[in-house]
Formats: C-alpha cells, structure tokens, sequence
C-alpha cells in the first residue's frame, strides 16, 4: 500500500502480541518512572531528589537488602551534597577554561614557521 508510512518486515511478528511503540525499553519504563517521581517531588532540595532516586532505583531492584542494610549503604544528604558540589565546581571551572577557539595564541599573533628561512633580513 503506499499510504502505508511504517511497515513490519514479518507480519506475524504483531498477529500474538503487541508490539512496542519504542526500541528502548528503558524509555518508557524505568525512565518515565523517575522522570514522574521527580516531576512529583520538584518542591525538595537536589540532594533529596537525587536520594530520592537511589531510593527507588534500590527498593525497585531484583533483592532489596532489608532496611537496616539499606540505611548502611545509601548515601546520605552530605555525601550527596558534597559530591554535588564537587561536580559543579569542575563544571565552573570547565566554563572558565580556554579551550580550542577560545583564547588567542601566539600563533595567532605572529606569522612563524620553522620551515621557512628569512630572506629579507
């Protein structure tokens, strides 16, 4: 049919089930989840969003270890924070420094090369 925008190479792959509307599972399932729980709970702090998330990436794991073990391996606020703020120093500073295209070097200000011999002199 050529109004027929998409089409399946074997049509017996949609006849026993339906078929995905994305090829990445993730999309449309743990992500999409996250993105809610963060849409949900934008009132909190960073670190508390971000530990929101290692909880729920935890507690919806295969084998959640009890809430005792948890509490010893989670991150707490300060840790969060720290790291934090750590990655957002190193990206003021990225900001900061020159990279290509950024700063004029001394090639750019005077016309060298090795190569050539300085007839005029």
């Amino acid at each position: 049919n050529t109004e027929t925008m998409f089409r399946y190479l074997d049509e017996t792959l949609v006849l026993d089930k339906e078929c995905p509307r994305t090829n990445n599972p993730i999309e449309g399932g743990v992500n999409a989840q996250l993105r809610r729980l963060l849409r949900y709970h934008r009132g909190m702090s960073v670190e508390k969003r971000i530990k929101a998330v290692f909880w729920w990436c935890y507690l919806h794991s295969p084998r959640p270890l009890p809430a005792k073990e948890i509490l010893k391996v989670m991150p707490t606020d300060a840790s969060i924070s720290k790291i934090y703020r750590s990655m957002n120093e190193r990206a003021q500073l990225q900001g900061i420094i020159p990279t290509w295209g950024d700063a004029i070097s001394w090639g750019d200000l005077h016309n060298y090369d090795k190569l050539s011999f300085n007839d005029w002199d």
